[in-house]
């Protein structure tokens, strides 16, 4: 009896929909705005999350970096840009620590705000420009899990001996030699010769298919680079260890041995900073928080807005069948049965609005996709089914007051009604 009058409550609704198309269009718009608003903010902050965790795979497993201050979502203050420079030797010293397996010191020469290089590799009257310079131990391939295409890293040998070799990222490699074998050829960097001992295979990209500015680059032995630019001296520490449950431990070890060597008083903090991925991803949760407030807020006013026009069209669809409803009492209709009639009417009503959401959030991410390449916005069914049992609750809550008033319609003075 129950599965019948669900059954007959859903062809009347679906009846007043097509009765009523631009009225029932009207109503449920600002469901539709709202569903619209979560589908498509969801599925654009899950194109982002992939981005993130691509970007944090791209720094290398068990790793964490020092430098001498917080270099991710903070501004540097006076004092902290006053900070003695770390130096090549923490990083060695680093080494004897227990869980540690490697660690490698660079420097770098580049634009950080734009991330480009700022000057050009020359091959045979072929140049190449923004190409970002690095120094680097040779335990650096290890810590970073760079993958080498072709020929090697330079080794501890050519780094003691200050060797005028150099390994150059993937891009770098495809813009000067168009196909032609790397290995052994000479290039000019800085006014200076190098010869070419391997090439990196392509890194990650953080946001999208498109280039990644770090596979632009050029690598030497730490020597070397500060023969080419003694100026830079502002060390970059990263430290990989064994297993990801010691991370904490590997911290505090560092932070120990830091505080030591930098002769840092008990009494005051550290003057350096210590830093993993998890870091980026903490700072990314809090970034991401803010956008789904946003999208709830947005979304929260046309739901509040389209649940408010259904039970406008709600109370007038009582009106108008006011004499239907004494009818089916005078035949014998509880009020239980009149009550699940328009509430389920005002659900079926909002269900038709989320749907209909849910399809314009889907073509919206699929434009999304399609126009902004570096971002995968992706659907999430998470949010598909939460977003559709949302605008049914809407129609549940804000359907009930119509439903309570047909079902304590007096018969007598319905079946009198015109």
């Amino acid at each position: 009896m129950r599965m019948r009058d669900s059954k007959e409550a859903v062809r009347m609704a679906m009846d007043t929909l097509r009765a009523n198309r631009l009225r029932s269009g009207l109503t449920i718009l600002g469901i539709v705005i709202g569903i619209t608003t979560v589908i498509t903010i969801s599925s654009f902050i899950n194109g982002l999350d992939r981005n993130v965790s691509t970007l944090v795979e791209s720094f290398g497993t068990n790793v964490l970096w020092v430098f001498r201050f917080p270099v991710i979502g903070v501004r540097p203050t006076t004092e902290m840009l006053a900070r003695k420079q770390l130096t090549a030797e923490d990083a060695y010293a680093m080494r004897t620590l227990p869980h540690v397996v490697a660690t490698s010191p660079s420097l770098r020469y580049e634009n950080f705000e734009l991330r480009l290089g700022n000057v050009s590799v020359k091959y045979k009257g072929r140049k190449l420009q923004h190409t970002i310079l690095g120094g680097n131990d040779a335990s650096a391939q290890q810590v970073y899990d760079w993958p080498v295409a072709q020929g090697r890293f330079f080794t501890d040998y050519e780094e003691a001996h200050h060797s005028n070799v150099v390994v150059l990222g993937h891009d770098t490699a495809q813009g000067l030699f168009h196909g032609e074998d790397p290995l052994g050829k000479d290039v000019e960097i800085d006014g200076d010769v190098f010869q070419v001992i391997g090439v990196l295979g392509k890194l990650k990209q953080a946001f999208g298919s498109g280039r990644n500015p770090a596979d632009n680059a050029a690598y030497f032995p730490l020597g070397t680079f500060q023969k080419i630019h003694p100026e830079i001296k502002d060390f970059w520490l990263s430290v990989k260890y064994d297993d990801a449950k010691n991370e904490g431990l590997v911290s505090d070890e560092m932070e120990q041995m830091l505080r030591v060597r930098r002769k840092v008083r008990v009494d005051k903090p550290d003057d350096f900073y210590i830093f993993g991925p998890d870091s980026i991803t903490r700072l990314w949760n809090e970034i991401t928080g803010g956008l789904f407030l946003f999208m709830f807020a947005v979304s929260s006013v046309g739901l509040i807005v389209g649940g408010v026009g259904v039970m406008n069209i709600m109370l007038v669809s009582v009106t108008e069948r006011t004499r239907e409803i004494g009818v089916r009492k005078a035949v014998g209709a509880t009020k239980r049965n009149i009550r699940m009639q328009f509430t389920l009417e005002a659900v079926t009503l909002c269900a038709v609005g989320g749907v209909l959401g849910i399809a314009v959030g889907a073509l919206l991410t699929l434009i999304l996709r399609l126009s902004i390449s570096t971002i995968q916005t992706t659907l999430s069914g998470f949010w598909v089914g939460a977003a559709f049992i949302i605008s049914c609750l809407i129609g549940l809550v804000f359907g009930i007051y119509p439903a309570w008033k047909a079902a304590n319609l007096d018969p007598i003075e319905a079946l009198r009604y015109e």
